[in-house]
This record gives structure tokens, sequence and C-alpha cells, in this order.
């Protein structure tokens, strides 16, 4: 008997760091929602993002997934914070994405979903929701005969409901996980059909400067830049944005702002172009960098910095 109820449901996206969370989540919603960059930490805060397919002749799936910072042994205030917030995306979920990925040698079945997986896969198993296993990056695979073991081994240490191999960056079978969630949502739509986050637009400008930042510097500055929006006004055909990117060591606001203000005037330009793509308007944009010594380490800044930033 064919199925003609529209089903929707909540689905928390969890994972070590840097296995591809919010490029996922980017490919279900088919625009970019979430900042990606190949450094860990990038997401710090839970995400909502509102998928809904509608088709002819097909029942409505609305799926709302929530993306999470990665999970990790914290070695600071703002680790912890991110931690703390991560574990929280499990509550109230209908399913468990558990996000994991092919590293770049491969990967060895005999040590599938051990180290920081199998932290991850501990929560997993302590929450009732039913768990649907991502294997990420399969583009890697130049032979796909070598997942099989992997499934296999997936089975072996939990009864996921679904394992999923797909290429979120390619695209390449995230239609299969929506279906594979599906089975486990429960009848009726939850959102209008038009909502696609609750965030507003001055949170996604100050993550669309984040992003920015960590695509033009070294490694160790991404983990000590936080952005504040001090001002998101509604001008006439434009939006006039003014921020501070705070970094946490004196010597990171020269690197930030560059010889002569040119790395600055790059990473403003960024910014700018991506804010008008996802607001679909003109954006002139104003930036400033400040110190604010260590404050990874303040509990009361990350909390300034970070966590009222993400409820903004």
């Amino acid at each position: 008997m064919t199925e003609t109820q529209a089903r929707s449901g909540r689905a928390a996206i969890v994972g070590r760091p840097n296995v591809g969370k919010s490029t996922l989540l980017n490919a279900l919603l088919g625009q970019k929602l979430a900042i990606a960059a190949p450094k860990p930490g990038t997401t710090r805060s839970t995400l909502l993002g509102i998928f809904t397919e509608q088709k002819k002749n097909k029942p409505a799936t609305q799926i709302a997934f929530v993306d999470t910072p990665g999970l990790h042994r914290p070695k600071n205030a703002l680790g912890r914070a991110l931690v703390e917030d991560a574990k929280a995306g499990f509550d109230g979920a209908d399913v468990i994405v558990m996000v994991t990925d092919i590293g770049e040698r491969g990967v060895n079945p005999e040590t599938f979903l051990s180290g920081g997986d199998a932290e991850v896969l501990a929560l997993v198993k302590a929450c009732k929701a039913p768990a649907i296993l991502v294997i990420n990056k399969v583009d890697r695979a130049k032979n796909k005969a070598t997942l099989l073991p992997l499934l296999e081994q997936a089975l072996r240490v939990h009864p996921f409901a679904a394992v999923v191999p797909l290429s979120a960056r390619g695209n390449d079978n995230v239609a299969a996980l929506v279906s594979a969630i599906r089975e486990h949502l429960h009848p009726g739509l939850t959102y209008d059909v038009d909502m696609l986050t609750d965030k507003p637009e001055r949170f996604f400008a100050g993550e669309l400067i984040r992003e920015a930042v960590l695509n033009h510097t070294r490694q160790e500055v991404p983990h000590g830049v936080a952005v504040i929006i001090e001002k998101f006004e509604d001008a006439p055909k434009l939006y006039k944005v003014a921020a501070t990117i705070v970094v946490s060591k004196n010597a990171h606001k020269g690197i930030v702002i560059g010889k002569g203000g040119a790395l600055l005037k790059e990473i403003g330009i960024d910014a700018r172009v991506a804010m008008e793509a996802l607001f679909e308007r003109k954006v002139f944009l104003e930036l400033w960098v400040k110190v604010t010594e260590n404050w990874t380490e303040d509990p009361h800044k990350v909390q300034a910095l970070v966590r009222d930033a993400g409820k903004a």
C-alpha cells in the first residue's frame, strides 16, 4: 500500500570534528546555510535547518535538522561550551544522524568507529532515539567494494537503523539518507513549508565573516576568533553591516589585518559576497579587529562571544 501521509520530525546531526556535518546539512537543504571550513571547531552553535520536500504524487517530508558542534575532548572553556551544546542537540531528536568519514588514506574495517568516533557512539547508544550512521566522503574510495566491510563492522558495534554511505560535497546518495530518516518520523508537518531556519540574518552575517577569517588565516588563529555584529541595518536597497572581529592574542590581530590592511580587505570582500548570495541583497560591510586576551579560557567571555551570539 502506498503511503499518502505527510511526515515530519527532528534529526540531530552529530559526530567528531571535521567529518562534514555542516557540509551535509547544506547538501540536504540544497543551499548554503552552515559555514564550513577544513579546521576543527568551525561549528560553534547548534543550527536548525528545515528540509521540506513536496513532490507531485508523493507525501510531503519535513525534517528539522540540527547541526551540532563537533564532539571532542575539550581543552578550554570554549571547548567545554561546544561539547555541552553538541550534547544538548540530542534532546528531542526523533532520529540521531551520526556522521563519520573516510580518511585521506581510507579506513581499516577493524578500527572503524574507534577513537573519536567511539566517544560519539557512546552518546548515541545512551540515546533512546533510533540512529542512522552516515559514512561521508566516500568519493575518496577508489574501489566502492571496500565500503562493504565498513558497513558490516558498523552493524556489529551498534544496531543502526540504517547505514548510508554518501558524499555530502558531491551531493551523492544524500536522498537515500532522507528516505532512511523518513521511516522514523511522525505524521503531519511541524513547520510552515517556507520556513528554513529559526536564526535571524544578523547571526548568519557573523558566521559568514568568521568563515572568511577561517579561510584566510593560519592554523593557530581560527581557534581564537569570534565576531560581534555591532550594526545590522536594513537601509533602502541594501543591508549596512558593521562588525568587530575578536582575536585572543595581540599577534593574531596583525595577521588578520595583514600588511597595509590587505588581508582584512580580502576577508571583507569574501564575507560581503557570501552575505549577498545568502540574503539576495546588496551589503555594505565595515570591519574592525580587536584583541580580547585568552577569551577562550574564560567561561563568561565564551558565553558573551559564542553562546549569546548563537542566540542572536
